[in-house]
């Protein structure tokens, strides 16, 4: 099960108490408390594995460990152990309760994002340890009572969101052929299957240095909630140039075509402004003339329009010269 959008609570450790202790070594009298240890921060850092948010499926609550109570003959108390929670590369950390921000690395922010494999943020400071009586000692107080309690780590909800971050994403209606094309071009090995939504999480791929995501199959009504809804819009919005595949065998590739703009416009009026390819895709199911006549309409439309298909080896390295150009910054 893919899991690409969860809320847990963090609550970082709190700080141990200070001690009041005294020497009781003749001629070394006087206070000897120590502080208590500083509670465990909790950090997120960047990995690869999209899965990686299926840990909080049923684990919503995560707690660092506090800091150990001081102790006497100046021994201060150890600091409780830091947490880091690995995340997926492309997951945006949302505050939702408490303060409106986050602070991390100096900066506060309404929503942070992690964007690199080994991006470490700290998300939940640990609090601090309180002061030992030995702290309070003074010439007109030899033997201070005084100590403080340690500091409550910090603790909130977040809303973890994971947008995809890939150089090519492919993005048509259900059974248009993506999943398959993913496969013929990179080592994935998405499901594939002749009826709509064999897709029912994002796959990736690598071709030479790109990332390729095969965005499951959007609907009309998508961005409304219909069929798999706005799940997956999310994640072409990091896409920097998009594969728009139309099965051959669609009777109206025009309205395929535009009925997939029209919920990526509804979304965000930015995925409309993306490199865009489109691909008459399965084109060895259909005859020629067919073919001729729906690239034909297609071309009104967009000046980037090649028929292929992965059973035609010709028009598969059409696609490897398209990748390769984007690969080189050539994005027509």
């Amino acid at each position: 099960m893919f899991i690409d959008d969860v809320t847990i609570r963090v609550e970082a450790g709190s700080g141990g108490k200070g001690a009041v202790a005294f020497n009781k070594n003749a001629k070394s009298l006087g206070p000897v408390g120590g502080s208590g240890g500083k509670g465990g921060s909790i950090y997120f850092e960047g990995v690869s594995d999209l899965n990686a948010l299926y840990q909080f499926r049923h684990k919503k609550n995560i707690k660092a460990k506090g800091g150990a109570d001081g102790r006497g003959q100046f021994r201060d108390g150890h600091g409780g152990a830091d947490l880091v929670l690995k995340i997926p590369v492309g997951s945006v950390i949302h505050k939702i309760d408490g303060s409106t921000s986050l602070t991390t690395g100096g900066s506060t922010a309404h929503a942070i994002e992690i964007l690199e494999v080994g991006e470490r943020l700290r998300i939940a400071r640990g609090g601090l340890g309180g002061k030992g009586n030995f702290h309070f000692r003074s010439s007109t107080n030899t033997t201070p009572m005084q100590f403080e309690e340690g500091i409550a780590g910090e603790r909130f909800s977040v809303r973890l969101e994971l947008k995809l971050i890939a150089d090519v994403g492919l993005i048509g209606l259900p059974n248009a052929g993506k999943s398959s094309l993913l496969n013929e071009l990179t080592s994935a090995k998405s499901k594939v299957g002749n009826y709509p939504f064999t897709t029912l999480e994002p796959n990736l791929g690598v071709y030479e240095t790109l990332i390729l995501a095969d965005i499951p199959g959007l609907i009309e009504g998508a961005s409304a909630g219909k069929g798999l809804g706005i799940k997956f819009l999310r994640h072409i919005e990091r896409v920097k140039t998009i594969f728009h595949l139309i099965s051959a065998e669609s009777e109206n590739p025009a309205k395929d075509y535009q009925t997939i703009k029209n919920e990526l416009a509804t979304y965000s009026t930015e995925l409309t402004e993306k490199p865009e390819y489109i691909f008459l895709t399965k084109s060895d199911t259909m005859p020629k003339a067919q073919i001729k006549k729906k690239i034909a309409i297609l071309k009104k439309i967009h000046k980037n329009v090649f028929p292929i298909s992965i059973h035609d080896w010709d028009s598969l390295e059409k696609v490897k010269k398209i990748l390769q150009n984007i690969e080189s910054g050539k994005v027509v």
